[in-house]
Order: structure tokens, then sequence, then C-alpha cells
């Protein structure tokens, strides 16, 4: 298998995401890596003519048999100050989240 992750690759990829990893968690992450992108290869290896129409799941979902869609309503949580008892830190029913430093990427 010709792997297309890379070590300087996965290196990179790692301190994009921030990421701590030991030495051999980092190489068993990017032997996955490189063995989802063959399955991704070999799907895409498979000949589909153009007219095989799409569908989210190779099951043809006709508008006939389709349900109704549901109205997009908000639904507010009865009791809310249980969820925000939750958080580590709370201001004005909002949780506190803590200052990410971030670092200018070229």
């Amino acid at each position: 298998m010709a792997e297309e992750i890379t070590k300087d690759i996965f290196i990179k990829l790692v301190s994009l995401a921030a990421l701590e990893l030991n030495p051999d968690e980092g190489e068993y992450l990017r032997g996955q890596l490189n063995k989802q992108l063959l399955a991704v290869h070999e799907l895409e290896s498979i000949p589909l003519s153009a007219d095989v129409p799409l569908a989210r799941h190779g099951v043809p979902f006709p508008a006939e048999i389709s349900p109704e869609m549901r109205k997009d309503a908000w639904q507010p949580f009865p009791n809310s100050s249980e969820i925000m008892q939750q958080g580590p830190q709370t201001a004005e029913n909002y949780f506190v989240v803590p200052e990410i430093p971030h670092t200018r990427l070229e």
C-alpha cells in the first residue's frame, strides 16, 4: 500500500490540529488514516455510469412515500437551570468558554 499520508504530512496535520500524540499513537493513527484513504480509493474505482441517480442511502425515496417535513420550531427546555448548573463556569445564563490562543498560519 502506498502511503498517501507520509510522516511529514502527518506531523503537519497533527500540528494544525493541535494534537498531542506519543509516537505510538501517532503511528497508529497515521496507519488508520492511510487505510481509510485506501478504502475511499477502492470505492472510487467502482465504475458507475453517469445516468445512475444519486441517492443518500442507495434506495430511491420518492416524494409520495416521503414523510412530511417537520416544522422547524423552537422548543425551549423547561428547566434550563439544570443544564447551566453542569457547566464549569457560567455568566449571564451563558457558558463561559476559555480563551483559545491563536497563532497566525502561514
